[in-house]
């Protein structure tokens, strides 16, 4: 069965939110649950994760409130924290690695870190037994992604196009799924613009598909109240997951 992984911002409206909305798309099909640490310059985001972003750092938004969060979420779902190097580096990234361990947390997504300074922090994922998930993309030549996914764990994070998030463009991307296969045999999921429209199509021939914008949407629709927000974001990922699996 094709996996789906779902991605909500912390914190909005608030934490129990947030553990609600969670759990309850575990229960819809999201076999894993990105976290997004909220962050003023979310660079591989598209508008409605970076808006998702300041609303959350706007109602005030502190890493206490990951933590609590994910404390909570994480003894019930595989979970990861998706976020951006800035605030790992001035928290200290083997302090967050400190508390995903504490808390079950299973590794991380961190789209700013090229290959090659994943590399010298490997060693510190290693130490707590945690994934810095891989990325690879259209634009990444066969050697490349040779290397890339070598030692690639849990999934490996292809990026269906050059560009942001939610912007739902469209490419072949048969080619590098086979280049991708050829080197190993970590899971590969699909990300980038893949919605209930776009999901069918976009999972073949890979493993999974990864679902943000689609989710986030409805999550900062002010129109929405919070019992509607978790039915239609929800709805959605059962949608999702029943596609792909069709």
């Amino acid at each position: 069965m094709k996996k789906l992984v779902g991605y909500i911002t912390s914190s909005i409206p608030d934490n129990s939110f947030t553990i609600d909305l969670a759990l309850s798309m575990k229960e819809s099909g999201v076999d894993i649950l990105e976290l997004g640490v909220p962050f003023s310059d979310p660079v591989a985001d598209g508008p409605v994760i970076e808006k998702a972003n300041h609303i959350a750092l706007n109602s005030g938004f502190k890493l206490k409130d990951l933590f609590e969060v994910s404390s909570q979420i994480a003894p019930q779902m595989d979970m990861l924290w998706m976020g951006y190097m800035n605030p790992f580096y001035h928290y200290g990234l083997e302090n967050f690695l400190k508390k995903a361990d504490e808390f079950g947390v299973n590794g991380m997504i961190i789209p700013d870190v090229p290959y090659e300074e994943a590399l010298l922090i490997k060693p510190l994922f290693d130490k707590y037994n945690k994934t810095n998930v891989s990325f690879v993309a259209p634009t990444h030549s066969e050697d490349r992604i040779k290397t890339v996914v070598a030692d690639a764990k849990k999934f490996i994070y292809m990026v269906a196009y050059a560009g942001i998030t939610g912007s739902g463009k469209s490419e072949d991307l048969s080619q590098i799924i086979q280049t991708v296969k050829k080197y190993t045999q970590t899971p590969l999921y699909i990300g980038f613009g893949v919605d209930e429209n776009t999901c069918k199509e976009k999972s073949q021939g890979v493993d999974g598909v990864i679902v943000g914008s689609a989710f986030v949407k409805h999550l900062i629709d002010d129109s929405l109240s919070n019992s509607e927000k978790i039915n239609k974001i929800s709805s959605v990922a059962k949608e999702i997951k029943d596609k792909i699996n069709e």
